[in-house]
């Protein structure tokens, strides 16, 4: 029975050793020469902080540790008179391969590395595609209009495909650091549809997880303004400064889109003239709009409404976006509209453009 305990103890022990080898980070920097510095660094709030430096030997640095936890991590290197480079990567224990190049960067050697950089390669792939045509529009004057239009067109294509991989790659890898950093990143682009689905699949290890939390309670606001839904009030004031409740408007009859705005979001400004628009259309057809402004100030907020001809009730706690109403809504990214009926029920978010104007046809015919 002695033995039998002390093998058992044994095989623990190597288990442990085997499993805490730590990481190697093996790397090398294209233009860099020997006795430049490389850093590794984490972000805190928005900016980069150093958690380690190397020196670039034989044309190569390393970094060596241990790690209890995936983490995301940067590789960055700035010498006087190059070009300053930076790549994330997955810090976790394993051999970690880092090629930091100004085009073509790749981390790779563990496995939530190589997952990443299989993600990392098609979008740099699509980025490539999406700045060339930027470029043909800025430098080809030769191109026509309908050349022109073709070509946006193509870079609205190539930016919804950069989406889509986003996505794709959160879904499938939600169960992993790979799927829980590009959720993290991109979690506003995804409807509630596609969000809820993933949040019963992330492991137990992020519960605590700041920004987690925050997608989480996020979700449960949406599904309780998704379609199909009843409206959520609430207040704020007017221009002038007076109180007013959302159901001062929505639910009497009228049909109402509710646009979140803000004077200094560019988006939104650019989308304004497809809202003068549809109210010319149908503000005498039982048509309202409100105006919910993620603003912070009051004269930006005021000389915005008049510049950009707006007509249709507003309202705003000036709060930028910890905006009461943009949070009962989860909303993370503007413009963005919610339509309601006349009964209070949510019928569509998210319309702009053509969009909107062939709901509206449709609802108000």
């Amino acid at each position: 029975m002695k033995k039998l305990i002390y093998l058992f103890a044994a095989a623990a022990v190597l288990a442990a050793c085997n499993g805490n080898k730590g990481y190697t980070v093996t790397g090398t920097v294209e233009g860099a020469a020997d006795g430049d510095t490389v850093y590794l660094k984490k972000v805190e709030g928005r900016q980069l902080v150093s958690l380690d430096s190397t020196v670039i030997k034989n044309g190569t640095f390393t970094f060596k540790g241990t790690q209890d936890m995936v983490v995301n991590r940067y590789i960055t290197y700035a010498a006087l008179g190059k070009e300053p480079l930076l790549i994330d990567f997955f810090l976790e224990n394993g051999q970690i391969n880092i090629n930091l190049t100004l085009n073509n960067d790749a981390a790779t050697g563990t496995p939530n590395n190589d997952i990443y950089q299989a993600v990392r390669t098609q979008l740099n792939d699509l980025n490539r595609q999406i700045i060339a045509t930027y470029e043909a529009l800025a430098t080809d004057s030769t191109l026509t209009d309908e050349q022109r239009n073709a070509k946006g067109q193509e870079i609205e294509a190539l930016q919804n495909k950069t989406v889509s991989v986003m996505k794709d790659a959160i879904s499938q890898n939600i169960t992993n650091a790979v799927g829980i950093h590009l959720l993290k990143q991109n979690f506003y682009y995804m409807g509630v549809e596609e969000l809820d689905p993933l949040m019963p699949q992330i492991p137990a290890a992020y519960d605590n997880d700041e920004t987690i939390i925050k997608i989480k309670n996020n979700v449960e606001k949406m599904k309780a303004t998704a379609v199909g839904q009843k409206f959520t009030d609430f207040e704020m004031q007017t221009p002038e400064g007076k109180t007013v409740k959302l159901s001062d408007y929505v639910g009497k009859g009228k049909v109402v889109l509710v646009d979140f705005w803000a004077s200094w979001c560019g988006p939104c400004r650019r989308e304004m003239p497809n809202l003068v628009e549809a109210y010319k259309l149908y503000k005498n057809k039982n048509f309202e709009i409100v105006g919910v402004s993620l603003d912070q100030n009051g004269d930006a907020w005021k000389a915005a409404i008049k510049q950009l001809n707006i007509t249709w009730p507003q309202m705003s706690d000036l709060k930028y976006w910890n905006c009461e109403g943009a949070k009962l809504y989860a909303v993370s990214s503007i413009p963005h509209t919610v339509l309601i009926d006349g009964e209070g029920t949510i019928i569509a978010r998210g319309l702009h453009g053509e969009g909107l104007l062939e709901k509206l046809a449709e609802v108000l015919k």
